[in-house]
């Protein structure tokens, strides 16, 4: 799967289609995404998880 946005500016992820993933691949893209957005990572799992 293909994750985009155009807001800030363009970026592309992709997401592995796997039934299940690996904690390190989802402390990975979470990363890359808190990166890309400019704020902390516990900020962006709170967002998004609550």
């Amino acid at each position: 799967m293909r994750l985009s946005t155009t807001i800030g500016g363009e970026f592309h992820i992709t997401i592995p289609n796997h039934k299940s993933l690996k904690i390190g691949t989802i402390n990975n893209i979470l990363s890359d995404i808190a990166k890309y957005l400019e704020i902390d990572k516990i900020e962006l799992i709170k967002a998004l998880f609550g």
